[in-house]
């Protein structure tokens, strides 16, 4: 008994271990980085289960042994009862057994070796993942396949492009999906994942999700969607399996009341259509088609198209324009000699790339000072000036100075020499991590004039120039898009994208309208400076014309 007491205080401190690697952080999925502290807690979690489960095996083999031999003892007595008790040290061992022996088993049998296990899996709940974590993540997957059009199958099977470890969702994960997706009162993926969890179910998968319920759902957000002959027929399969389903029967019988009326008034209709006096009813019901210009394609179904590689292409001609160099910024000391290697993005707005521009050691030193601070990414609110979380954008952020790691502030003298732009007006370095789908709709880095406020409490102005770092490689999705041109610029380790937001007039820049796409594999480390206009006045002087 005090052996197996003992072992509780072991899992005790490696439980607690857990919880050294995690703070009170919130929104875990929107940063992949901070979610990976998630597997080694989960791992840890995994190893106490084991020593519990070894604690109880060991609890029932001694129960056992204690039962095989007591087992043997009776099969012995009962066969002659008197003689065995005539035996005084049998009739001793009896007393004893009854008095002190079952009592001690008893203990050993109510002994709880779920104690150690269970506290402290409690008191690591509160740094697990929250419900809104798991509905933001579950909103991240339909979100994924909206944008790159991809079936419940597909995402179910795990099949996605430049995937390493490959995972199946099973009935159940797709059934809660459907469920999330259901209390959105968003019934079109309600029906795409309530039909996936059908589909594995008749392929001949166990799960605890049954038919009934599964065909319940499916009805009822098909209804939703304005197909009543459809969700007639999942009802009547649904009462095929359970005939006194209560609502099945209900909604069967008014199903089919709606489709008898809509049979009646599309009868009527066809009647007044062919009546001769009713020649403005034809005329009505004869709608022109219309030819869709590019231009006037939603920005939402341009964002998405550029994600997936389609929309826009530039011109062979302007494209011809485009170029690579070598560059060193109007002969700067310190690219003379090793200049920069700059090439051109795109024309208009001017979009340049500089390759190997940041180092692995000094991405991993970014990452390493930005972690412990991610925190929900904000966004400057127009109506106030100040930032608020967004539900647009997904992924976490930390500010990172230049007084207070070397680094940093070579970093911020890189960019000075190779933009030829001011950085102590700039914003700190802001580093941004993605999470599950994490992205960042479609927005300006600048102020507009409805937003005179946008930049007061900072004093530096407006946001002339952005100069963005990727810093990793995505394996799926995560381009940095511009809709009103259709420009896509894909993340590359290591390298730089900079971008003016503002002509040289101090006029906006509305072409410069840009997206980070949903990350669909991969995990997305980003980080950016945002230069202000003032104590540029001397290194980008002003245009006359508005647009120059």
């Amino acid at each position: 008994m005090l052996s197996l007491r003992m072992e509780l205080p072991c899992w005790c401190l490696l439980l607690l271990s857990c919880l050294q690697s995690l703070s009170a952080h919130d929104d875990f999925f929107t940063s992949i980085g901070q979610m990976t502290d998630l597997l080694y807690t989960e791992k840890d979690l995994v190893i106490a289960l084991k020593d519990y489960i070894k604690a109880e095996e060991n609890k029932l083999e001694r129960v056992k042994l204690w039962a095989d031999k007591l087992e043997s003892l009776s099969a012995t007595a009962i066969q002659d009862p008197e003689g065995f008790l005539g035996h005084p040290v049998n009739a001793f061992k009896l007393m004893k057994r009854l008095n002190t022996e079952w009592g001690d088993l008893e203990s050993l049998v109510l002994s709880d070796t779920t104690d150690g296990f269970i506290s402290n899996l409690t008191i690591q709940r509160q740094y697990f993942p929250t419900n809104e974590d798991q509905t933001g993540a579950a909103k991240a997957l339909l979100r994924l396949q909206d944008t790159y059009r991809l079936d419940a199958n597909t995402i179910s099977t795990g099949d996605l492009p430049g995937v390493k470890h490959k995972s199946h969702m099973t009935v159940e994960d797709c059934y809660e999906l459907g469920k999330i997706a259901y209390s959105d009162v968003d019934y079109y993926h309600t029906e795409l994942w309530m039909a996936q969890a059908l589909k594995q179910l008749d392929e001949g998968e166990e799960s605890t999700v049954d038919k009934v319920t599964l065909l319940d759902y499916l009805s009822y957000s098909i209804y939703q969607q304005g197909e009543i002959k459809r969700a007639l027929e999942f009802t009547k399969k649904l009462l095929e399996l359970d005939p006194e389903h209560q609502r099945a029967n209900g909604n069967l019988k008014y199903f089919e009341f709606q489709l008898e009326k809509q049979k009646k008034a599309e009868e009527e209709l066809a009647k007044k259509q062919k009546d001769p006096g009713n020649k403005e009813i034809t005329k009505k019901t004869e709608k022109p088609k219309k030819k869709v210009s590019n231009k006037l394609i939603p920005e939402r179904k341009k964002y998405e198209m550029l994600c997936r590689g389609e929309g826009n292409r530039m011109t062979p001609r302007r494209q011809s324009r485009l170029f690579c160099r070598y560059y060193d910024n109007n002969h700067n000391p310190k690219y003379v000699l090793a200049p920069a290697k700059q090439q051109d993005e795109w024309d208009r707005p001017y979009i340049v790339r500089y390759l190997d521009i940041l180092s692995d050691e000094e991405i991993e030193r970014i990452k390493q000072l930005a972690k412990p601070r991610l925190r929900r990414a904000t966004v400057h609110d127009p109506q106030t000036g100040k930032l608020t979380t967004a539900q647009y954008r997904v992924s976490k952020s930390a500010w990172l100075t230049g007084y207070e790691d070397p680094m940093i502030d070579k970093i911020n003298q890189r960019i000075e020499d190779l933009t030829g732009l001011e950085m102590d007006t700039a914003e700190e370095l802001q580093v941004a991590n993605y999470g599950v789908g994490g992205q960042y709709e479609p927005h300006f880095d600048f102020g507009r004039k409805d937003e005179p406020d946008a930049f007061k409490e900072l004093g530096t102005g407006n946001r002339i120039a952005t100069w963005l770092f990727y810093m990793s490689d995505v394996s799926a999705g995560g381009a940095t898009v511009f809709p009103d041109v259709g420009a896509a610029v894909w993340p590359q380790k290591g390298t730089a994208v900079f971008w003016y937001n503002l002509f040289a007039s101090g006029e906006g820049d509305y072409s410069t309208r840009h997206a980070a796409c949903p990350v669909l594999v991969g995990n997305k480390w980003v980080s950016n400076k945002w230069i202000h206009e003032r104590g540029q006045e001397w290194r980008r002087p002003c245009g006359i014309n508005e647009t120059d």
